[in-house]
């Protein structure tokens, strides 16, 4: 008896053991293909701010193969020809990912988006030239509006199934079986399911006008998604703004209203608001990014310059713009009141008050907890640094040149088209009229509710030869 027990008992513990490895087994299987946070490090400052982590993959990341198929499955979803780039997204030879997206392993690979997807600008001389790109300048072509309704519609599709899916992707990479398993079973349709919901997460933007290329409403999102705020029917729509050369901006009023005062809570709002959450926000890694776009100066002007002209054109800034745009200026970097700068205050009054408050309250308990986002009655006046690369202009991208912002408000266009990069080096702003404009163009109407191109009259009474090496001077800043 006492030898069939100890058979018996060590049996027993061979089960135990078999059962703890096979479920140990298991756990790892599963930690590995699904939760494995694999660290993403690019040793090149500008990669890193191109193509590194701001935490979005976690909770808002795509699984990197369902997203590289979606454009050759949905082509009819997307406004044109070329796949993503048909949403003004910029490319680079040899990349994985668009500027502005990541590639990151959180147990399979995710794309999430960056900094750069709307930071960062892009010109070309020629329709057939390749674009010259500046990170941290403003996008003037990447529809982020149109992307998220592209996702939502194909999630939205009867063909956004696994067979559909899996049989694309084997275009590009061959899954191991257990891969295929759970693509098939698990991250195919919770990828369908956390799509529709961000699809219903937005649909407050059908009842407002569309932002456009190179625009977006970068706050709305925050209060009803993030900050869970009762939906109001405010429209937040505005331009992409630059963010290089912070060093010289230290102590200006940040974002179109000046609604923040700290850069690193700039940064770390802003990964937040791109889809990081409280426990994935990498602090270290938005430090690397705080410090590029610090020490980072803008573009210089391409194109020749009339140095004679330049040089009259500096004494009428000096006279006319500095006090408001000139670093050391009086009034730069602090916010005008709206009812004297008189342009359109949509933008201004979508951000209240409780919003501020809550979002200050968002991070308790955290160590990148918030605190100086404030409630404010105007529109920063901003430094013009870059600005030859920054058309449209005005917070609203209202108006399409420089030539066009000194021009009296009802002389300025009504009706133009943004998102097409060629440089018109005339009028010192992007062509925004003809065929190709048009095609590749989203037909931007000032007399739609935020798109007012009202306001900011100053200088629009000077002589036109004054206007004229304004400008000039203009292009050297």
């Amino acid at each position: 008896m006492k030898i069939f027990k100890e058979k018996l008992g060590r049996i027993l513990v061979s089960i135990a053991l078999v059962v703890v490895l096979l479920v140990g087994g298991v756990g790892y299987t599963a930690w590995y293909h699904l939760f494995r946070d694999v660290p993403l490090t690019y040793k090149s400052p500008e990669e890193h701010f191109k193509y590194g982590s701001i935490g979005t993959e976690a909770a808002q990341g795509i699984p990197y193969w369902i997203w590289l198929v979606l454009p050759r499955i949905f082509p009819d979803k997307l406004p044109g020809p070329g796949g993503y780039t048909s949403l003004g997204i910029t490319w680079e030879e040899g990349k994985e990912t668009p500027i502005g997206f990541t590639k990151k392993t959180i147990g399979f690979p995710r794309v999430g988006i960056t900094c750069a997807v709307c930071h960062t600008a892009t010109y070309r001389t020629s329709p057939l030239e390749k674009p010259q790109i500046f990170p941290a300048g403003p996008s003037n072509k990447f529809n982020s509006q149109a992307y998220v309704r592209f996702l939502g519609a194909a999630a939205s599709d009867p063909r956004f199934t696994a067979d559909y899916i899996l049989d694309e992707i084997k275009y590009n990479h061959e899954f191991s079986w257990i891969e295929n398993l759970l693509y098939r079973f698990l991250i195919i349709p919770q990828t369908k399911k956390a799509l529709l919901q961000q699809s219903a997460d937005f649909a407050w933007m059908d009842s407002r006008p569309n932002w456009g290329a190179g625009r977006i409403d970068p706050f709305n999102p925050v209060k009803f998604n993030t900050l869970k705020l009762p939906k109001d029917d405010t429209i937040g729509n505005s331009d992409m703004m630059p963010i290089w050369n912070q060093a010289l901006h230290k102590g200006f009023a940040l974002h179109w209203d000046g609604l923040e005062t700290s850069l690193k809570e700039t940064v770390q709002t802003g990964a937040i608001g791109d889809g990081a959450t409280k426990d994935s926000l990498p602090v270290a890694d938005l430090q690397r990014v705080e410090d590029y776009i610090s020490e980072l100066s803008p573009p210089k002007y391409p194109f020749a310059i009339d140095q004679k002209l330049v040089n009259k054109g500096s004494q009428i800034f000096a006279n006319t713009c500095a006090s408001c745009h000139a670093f050391g200026g009086e009034r730069t970097g602090t916010v005008i009141p709206v009812d004297e700068v008189g342009t359109d205050r949509h933008r201004l009054d979508m951000w209240t008050q409780q919003a501020a408050d809550t979002y200050n309250h968002f991070g308790d308990g955290y160590p990148w907890d918030f605190s100086q986002l404030r409630k404010t009655n105007g529109y920063v006046a901003v430094s013009l640094d870059g600005l030859w690369i920054r058309a449209p202009y005005l917070h609203n991208g209202s108006v399409p040149s420089l030539q066009d912002l000194l021009e009296k408000p009802e002389n300025r266009p009504q009706t133009f088209y943004r998102g097409y990069d060629v440089y018109d080096s005339q009028k010192i702003g992007f062509i925004s009229a003809g065929e190709e404009a048009k095609r590749v163009g989203f037909k931007y109407d000032t007399t739609v509710a935020a798109n007012s191109n009202q306001g900011h009259v100053y200088g629009t009474d000077l002589p036109s030869d004054d206007k004229k090496a304004l400008i000039e001077y203009l292009k050297t800043l």
